[in-house]
C-alpha cells in the first residue's frame, strides 16, 4: 500500500477561524463529563477542564473541543440544561482566550447559548437531523461537523445492520450537507465524520476505516473529512487493549492512517503523540 500525505491546501471556515492549510489540523478532545467511556470524571469541574485544555494546546491542538454530555453506547441522554451548566463556563474561558472552540452537542439550546459566547465549530453526533439545528447553523457562522450515526446511543450497538456501509454512510453524509446548504451554510464551513462507533460493529468499523480515501473525496470539491478514532471500542477489540486509556498507540495509527489517506482533520485525545507522530510523516513525504 501507497501512503501519501497531500500536499494541496484545503480550506474549513469556523466562526473567526479561517484555516487555510496542507496539513491535518489537530481536534483535542475536552470531557466536562463524569461518565465518558475513556476519561469520565478527569475533567468534570472547570479547573480541571481548564487546565487540561491548555495542556492540549501546548501540545499542539489547533481546536479544542468540549462536551458535557457522554454518548457511548447504552448512555442516558442529558437535559440541556445540566449539559451547559457543565460546559458554558468552560467555553467562555476558553473564547476569551482566543481559542476556536468546538461544541460537541445535540441539543439546540447548549449550541445556541454556546454560539452567543463564540463556540466556532458545532459537532452533531445526529448529523443536523434535527431542523431547529440547522437554522442554528444556517444563522451562524459556525464550523459544522455532519457526524453519521445509526439510532440512539442508548440502542445503537445492539444489532446495526447496512446493506452497504460504505455507500449508506456517504449518501447520509452528502445528504446533509446539502440540507446545511439550503439552510445557508456555507460549503466552506462543512466537514463530514463517518461516526466510528455509532451504530457500527467491528467489521463495520473497520470497512469505513479501510476506505477513509473514499469518505476524504466526497463532495466537488471535496468536503474536509474528520477522523474521530480515538480509542474507541473498535480498537480496543482489534489490539486486544480493555482500557480506552491504554489506547494510545492504537489511536495514533488509526489517525496517522487517516491521515495518510486524507482525512483533514484529527479527533483525538491524546494530542501530544498524535502531532509527534504526523511530525515524521510529513517530513518523510514532504
Amino acid at each position: 500500500m501507497e501512503f501519501s500525505v497531500s500536499d494541496s491546501l484545503f480550506t474549513w471556515h469556523c466562526g473567526s477561524f479561517f484555516f487555510e492549510q496542507t496539513q491535518p489540523l489537530v481536534v483535542g478532545i475536552l470531557n466536562v463529563t463524569p461518565d465518558s467511556f475513556s476519561d469520565g470524571g478527569c475533567y468534570s469541574n472547570t479547573f480541571e477542564a481548564l487546565f487540561h485544555a491548555n495542556s492540549l494546546l501546548e501540545a499542539g491542538a489547533d481546536i479544542i473541543e468540549v462536551g458535557g454530555e457522554s454518548t457511548r453506547p447504552g448512555s442516558r441522554e442529558l437535559a440541556a440544561p445540566e449539559e451547559l451548566a457543565r460546559i458554558l463556563p468552560v467555553v467562555k474561558v476558553l473564547v476569551r482566550e482566543g481559542v476556536c472552540v468546538s461544541v460537541d452537542s445535540r441539543h439546540p439550546p447548549v449550541i445556541k447559548a454556546c454560539l452567543e459566547e463564540g463556540a466556532a465549530i458545532i459537532n452533531d453526533i445526529t448529523g443536523f437531523t434535527d431542523a431547529s439545528m440547522r437554522e442554528l447553523a444556517g444563522s451562524s457562522e459556525a464550523g459544522c461537523v455532519v457526524m453519521h450515526m445509526q439510532g440512539k446511543p442508548q440502542t445503537m450497538q445492539e444489532s446495526p445492520r447496512y446493506d452497504d456501509i460504505v455507500a449508506e454512510v456517504s449518501d447520509f453524509l452528502l445528504s446533509q450537507a446539502d440540507a446545511l446548504v439550503e439552510s445557508g451554510v456555507k460549503r466552506q464551513r462543512i466537514c463530514l465524520d463517518v461516526g466510528p462507533g455509532f451504530g457500527k460493529n467491528y467489521e463495520q468499523n473497520l470497512l469505513l476505516l479501510k476506505n477513509t480515501a473514499h469518505f476524504a473525496n466526497l463532495g466537488s470539491p471535496a468536503y474536509p473529512l474528520m477522523a474521530a478514532w480515538s480509542r474507541k471500542r473498535f480498537l480496543g477489540m482489534l489490539t486486544g487493549e480493555e482500557v480506552p486509556a491504554q489506547r494510545v498507540a492504537a489511536s495514533v495509527a488509526a489517525a496517522l492512517f487517516a491521515a495518510s489517506q486524507g482525512a483533514r482533520v484529527l479527533r483525538v485525545h491524546d494530542v501530544e503523540p498524535t502531532v509527534m507522530a504526523l511530525k515524521v510523516l510529513n517530513a518523510v513525504y514532504e
